[in-house]
């Protein structure tokens, strides 16, 4: 997963009133394909994005549970609806999660020492241990959607909203502080280690608060549901990251992608699952 770079920007204040929108214009402009410009490429602005990724994860996750309801409100079946709400957010991030979810698996399958697996994620084709991936992924990502919007179409659309919010927040808590970059160049590299524990674990409670709001629509059971859905997903994306800094010494762009996507399937998981 990477990113061409934007325009530098003069550094600013980490107080400064306009850092919000930096980071919101950095989340949005490298996590999807809106037409966001990113003024600013510096830590304090990859920061505030990194912090503002759920938020980019809010309105994917928004957009997906949209078009699910609308392909299930034409009366097509709750298959249809959990292929267009599994289209939406690879469609707005041009499949670079899926990419590089696929480069990692490539990677990490390949069995080489770190610099040869790193130089297996960067070229342009995809090996049989990214394809079978993708496959899976997909596959449990449509299938948690199609029990979902059986259920009802509220909790299809939840469970759609939760899964953009807790793959964002799986790139929020992987650029905390500590976690290295294993190259010097790319997205892994210009957001690696610059959002601080607290503010991390902050974004964490805020997203389960967030989840648990939105499944108490669907009763007492759901709010749990989905709130044990984001804690999951986390917990998932955390043991890949731990993972594939052991192996590749750090994180990258394509790490970043396979962490989003293992959190999404994670969530989605979680949110079809029981009565």
């Amino acid at each position: 997963m990477s990113t061409p770079p934007p325009s530098p920007a003069p550094p600013a204040s980490s107080a400064s009133p306009s850092l919000f929108l930096d980071g919101l214009r950095f989340a949005f402009g490298t996590l999807t394909v809106l037409p966001v410009r990113v003024t600013r490429w510096d830590r304090a602005a990859a920061r505030a994005g990194m912090l503002a990724a759920p938020l980019a994860g809010l309105v994917v996750g928004g957009c997906a549970a949209g078009a699910g309801l609308a392909t299930l409100a034409l009366g097509t079946g709750p298959l249809l609806a959990a292929v267009a709400a599994t289209a939406v957010p690879a469609v707005l991030t041009r499949g670079l999660h899926l990419d590089g979810l696929a480069d990692t698996a490539d990677g990490l399958g390949s069995g080489r020492p770190a610099e040869d697996a790193l130089r297996i994620m960067k070229q342009s084709d995809i090996g049989p241990f990214g394809v079978v991936t993708l496959v899976l992924v997909l596959l449990a990502q449509t299938a948690a959607l199609e029990r979902a919007f059986d259920a009802s179409g509220a909790r299809g659309a939840v469970a759609a909203v939760v899964a953009g919010v807790a793959a964002r927040l799986a790139l929020t808590l992987a650029a905390r502080a500590g976690v290295p970059a294993a190259r010097p160049e790319g997205l892994g590299a210009a957001v690696a280690g610059v959002v601080p524990r607290p503010g991390a674990l902050a974004v964490a409670a805020g997203c389960v608060a967030l989840a648990a709001g939105g499944g108490a629509l669907l009763g007492g059971y759901g709010a749990v549901r989905a709130a044990v859905a984001v804690v999951a997903a986390a917990l998932a994306a955390d043991l890949l990251l731990r993972h594939c800094v052991r192996r590749f010494g750090g994180v990258t762009g394509d790490v970043f992608g396979g962490l989003a996507e293992t959190a999404a399937t994670t969530a989605l998981v979680v949110c079809c699952a029981g009565g």
